[in-house]
């Protein structure tokens, strides 16, 4: 199992729509596709992932609907809208910019300056 990493600011919700991306889910299948999809190294607060939830839900960037979890409970489904989608694109291409950026800085060499 990988060492766990900790969530940068304003991460949680390109992971959630990455998440959501990938299929339908109640609000505890995001936490668990999330820690999937990171190989285990990133792990979602239950405190912090229904407000994000909610937020974008109110951003038109997820919709939700009723429906049966897999234990036979009633759940909230979460599922990205054209919106959403929109927003995950540009959020990846953003995140792989940076994360680019900062790879090459960390490279550096004292000869190279």
């Amino acid at each position: 199992m990988a060492d766990q990493a900790q969530i940068l600011p304003g991460t949680l919700d390109l992971l959630i729509l990455k998440a959501v991306s990938l299929g339908p889910l109640h609000g505890y299948g995001v936490l668990l596709r999330i820690a999937q999809i990171s190989g285990q190294a990133l792990t979602i607060e239950q405190g912090a992932l229904y407000p994000a939830l909610f937020r974008l839900l109110r951003q038109g960037l997820l919709k939700a609907s009723w429906g049966t979890s897999e234990n036979n409970r009633r759940a909230k489904f979460y599922e990205l809208t054209a919106a959403g989608r929109k927003r995950l694109g540009e959020e990846t291409d953003d995140w792989n910019r940076l994360a680019t950026a900062i790879a090459t800085a960390l490279k550096a060499r004292p000869e190279e300056i």
